[in-house]
């Protein structure tokens, strides 16, 4: 049996690895048409309990990798000069390269080599593979050849964001948002190493035109973005690394295979870095697959049919709740109005998946100080 696996990041070394330590009889080869060391990004950061959905069946990796990570157990709010700290919703972190090189070793580990600065310009060069998995991200040239068969939309929202590093380290998973004369603006930032974090600038449409972003070189993106969170910066410069604006894809297909082709991970569906959860899906998706071919063997038809009953329910009520989140952002500077607690309020509800004596026994201390506020504020309003 022979898988063609395109796309070697964290969907696709993980899916080869898994699939030749069951089965090494099956020939797995994986194409990705960037060298081993290109990243975009900096940063990757795992929601709740890191990888503990590793722990499992995959040991190993677990091990090679939580030692390499940066973790907390709160999230701060920063808002009209308000520092609010957010209790009991931890979040891990670790350098994308450095997780991507220790897929890459476990994948060789069990023998698979991937060939790197391979482009794959038609799906017919791949015609002799059994199986063809598109793990090759948001603009996945397997979901393009099948679009039709996929039911695949692609929408892209309109706030824009820009991917930077810097040298600061952040105590823990900080959102950042500021008014300025040209508008609003959020930065999602957090350490994922010792000295390195992760910065992500975003901005509404409207302050991103009035800005002139457009028009600028990155040396001018990067000194415009350092102006703005010069107070939280304090000091130090953004890093570039393909730090480009982007608009966010939101990417669903009706169906997840089409013939012997099957998605997964950004090629099959996007979840917003508002939640932390990109790669994780990805993996799990990599590792229900992975199920399903050791229960079905060659029979490819109920292999793809078993991967995406299994896997669809779980992966929607994720992502149902990924999207609820993505639209808080998408109107973030209307949230911004409130203030700093009914802000925070708004924030930790916005993926509809928590209510208030759920949040009670999550984060005790915050919902106190909310509640103190809101007393206080009631107060004044009575009095």
């Amino acid at each position: 049996m022979r898988i063609a696996i395109l796309g070697a990041g964290p969907a696709g070394l993980y899916l080869s690895y898994l699939i030749k330590r069951r089965q090494p009889d099956i020939d797995v080869a994986v194409y990705e048409q960037n060298p081993s060391d290109a990243t975009w990004g900096f940063g990757v950061v795992f929601s709740d309990r890191a990888l503990e959905f590793l722990r499992e069946d995959d040991e190993e990796t677990y091990a090679a990798i939580v030692p390499h990570m940066e973790s907390w157990n709160d999230i701060t709010l920063n808002h009209r000069g308000e520092r609010i700290a957010i209790d009991g919703v931890g979040f891990a972190a670790v350098g994308r390269l450095h997780l991507l090189q220790m897929l890459q070793a476990r994948a060789r580990s069990v023998g698979v080599e991937p060939v790197y600065r391979h482009v794959v310009k038609s799906l017919d060069e791949l015609k002799d593979a059994d199986l063809v998995v598109g793990a090759d991200g948001v603009n996945s040239l397997v979901r393009r050849t099948h679009e039709a068969a996929f039911g695949a939309t692609v929408k892209l929202l309109t706030n824009r964001f820009a991917w930077f590093g810097t040298s600061k380290r952040f105590d823990t998973l900080t959102q950042t948002f500021v008014t300025t004369e040209l508008g609003t603006f959020n930065a999602h930032h957090y350490r994922y190493a010792p000295g390195a974090s992760t910065f992500i600038v975003e901005t509404d449409a409207a302050t991103f035109a009035r800005t002139g972003f457009a028009n600028m070189s990155d040396a001018e993106t990067r000194a415009t973005c350092e102006r703005i969170f010069a107070e939280t910066l304090d000091g130090h410069p953004l890093i570039s690394n393909n730090s480009i604006w982007r608009q966010f894809p939101l990417i669903h297909n009706e169906h997840w295979s089409a013939g012997n082709c099957v998605l997964l991970g950004d090629s099959l569906h996007t979840a917003h870095f508002s939640i932390g959860s990109g790669t994780r899906l990805a993996m799990e998706d990599a590792i229900a697959l992975d199920k399903a071919l050791a229960a079905h063997g060659r029979d490819i038809p109920a292999v793809l049919s078993a991967y995406e009953a299994a896997r669809r329910p779980i992966l929607e009520k994720l992502v149902n709740g990924a999207n609820s989140s993505m639209y808080w952002y998408e109107h973030f500077s209307e949230h911004m109005e409130l203030s700093p607690a009914e802000f925070a309020m708004s924030y930790i509800m916005r993926s509809g998946r928590i209510d208030i004596e759920r949040l009670r026994k999550l984060s005790p201390r915050f919902v106190a100080w909310y509640e103190q506020k809101s007393a206080a504020t009631l107060g004044r309003v009575t009095g």
